[in-house]
């Protein structure tokens, strides 16, 4: 912000775009930091971002609104158009546009529930999904040995239900998964009790099991989780969820619902007695038939007694028969018995073919040749490079300058300097000579001072 002083004494405050817009947020942000605005949704969005963008809205006015990913996941009901609400959150200022808008924390609808609205949004996302379709549905197995339940381990539920399996139809196995049924993560210990027995297929049959209560009281089994945890399952799956007037997603989405939890214990199993008359009926009607098949075969009989002719040929084909079945079984059995000989053979062969010592060996025949043929290559390698090393290293040292100096020259150096020319070093100079063998220090004088 910049203070600007006018020529007649007075001073005007002048603001970048920026500061303005911060000045703007910390003034809203200090007064409405935390409001519940009323309004009807409009023109409600979801980008790839997560985030909603909508209107509030009503007779006059309109606010801008977002709700950010991270709370987005915990709305009860997600925004969508038509829907009258109070919004709960603050006022922000968008600097991109300088607008005002709505930072949305929480959202109720106006009319009617929350937990209503999310329950019909649901069911009608699942049902577009077709986890609904009656083509999914599994029959359950008529006579379930071992039987499944996900429920509460406390109250009378489980009770009831194990009374009537008892009542019903003894010695059946009884699994109970100890799941949380309500309140604050009773979804997920539901939906990890049926991903549990879908993991170990121990049970014929599941039972997904509450007691009565209220929608919030029943709310977890209105979870999009659970209810796409039944649809994974690979066990047929019955919803026994509160009372018969009751309904929840899960019942939607199993193979069967059941109005009470002891209804379904009912269901899944049926009593000893009506076994008892299925067993009865069954064998009434196999002795009516055995019956009448005996008095078929006692006329025939009868028929081919009047002529021994006719039941000696009867009598030679079934024997013929029975001697071509017994050649047939003989065959039959002496080719699996081969096949088996030549399959356990190859299956021999393979054995010892995979033989760790066989392949160890093998190997280590490998490392010693291709040892052997790295250690000669490595020798002719080095023959060679000898080979050329030795012309050069003699024409280098004929070349060297210290051969020179073996035949008595030497070499004259002035600070450091090769002396060339009487003119490098002039008379008084100290001088080095470089010799053969060591090094000695001199000093130019004039010719004719030389001795002779």
């Amino acid at each position: 912000m910049e203070q600007i002083t006018l020529d007649w004494g007075l001073q005007r405050r002048s603001y970048t775009v920026s500061e303005l817009t911060a000045e703007m947020r910390a003034a809203l942000a200090a007064e409405f930091s935390d409001i519940w605005v009323a309004g009807e949704i409009s023109g409600a969005k979801l980008p790839p971002s997560g985030h909603y963008y909508f209107t509030l809205k009503d007779e006059a006015s309109q606010i801008r609104c977002v709700c950010y990913k991270m709370t987005a996941r915990y709305l009860k009901f997600k925004p969508q158009d038509g829907v009258a609400v109070l919004a709960r959150g603050r006022i922000d200022v968008y600097e991109g546009r300088g607008e005002v808008q709505l930072v949305v924390e929480a959202l109720e609808p106006q009319g009617h529930g929350a937990l209503q609205l999310a329950f019909e949004q649901l069911k009608r996302k699942l049902a577009a999904e077709g986890l609904f379709d009656a083509s999914r549905k599994r029959p359950l197995p008529a006579l379930p040995e071992r039987i499944g339940i996900v429920t509460s381990p406390s109250g009378a539920v489980i009770r009831d239900m194990i009374h009537v399996l008892e009542r019903r139809c003894p010695g059946r196995h009884i699994r109970l998964y100890p799941a949380q049924v309500q309140g604050e993560g009773a979804a997920e210990q539901i939906a990890a009790g049926i991903e549990y027995f879908a993991r170990s297929e121990w049970a014929e049959v599941l039972i997904v099991a509450r007691g009565g209560g209220s929608l919030e009281d029943l709310w977890a089994f209105n979870e999009e989780r659970v209810a796409r945890a039944i649809a994974a399952s690979p066990i047929p799956v019955v919803s026994a969820v509160g009372h018969e007037t009751d309904f929840t997603i899960a019942d939607f989405v199993a193979d069967l619902r059941a109005p009470t939890p002891s209804a379904a214990a009912e269901l899944v199993v049926c009593t000893r007695q009506s076994l008892v008359d299925a067993v009865r009926g069954v064998e009434a009607r196999l002795r009516q038939a055995a019956r009448l098949t005996l008095a078929l075969r006692a006329r025939q009989l009868h028929a081919v007694a009047f002529d021994p002719a006719r039941l000696h040929r009867t009598l030679g084909r079934r024997m013929q028969r029975i001697d071509e079945l017994e050649y047939a079984l003989r065959d039959s059995i002496r080719r699996a018995v081969d096949s088996g000989k030549r399959a356990l053979a190859a299956l021999s062969t393979r054995l010892i073919q995979r033989d760790v010592r066989l392949q160890f060996a093998e190997a280590r025949r490998r490392l010693e040749s291709q040892e052997s043929r790295l250690t000669q290559v490595t020798r002719r390698r080095l023959a060679d490079a000898r080979g050329s090393l030795l012309p050069l290293s003699a024409h280098l040292t004929q070349l060297s300058p210290l051969k020179i100096l073996e035949r008595g020259y030497a070499i004259v150096e002035r600070d450091g300097t090769i002396v060339k020319s009487p003119a490098d070093a002039p008379v008084g100079s100290d001088v080095r000579l470089r010799l053969a063998a060591g090094e000695l220090s001199a000093r130019v004088i004039p010719a004719a001072n030389r001795r002779e």
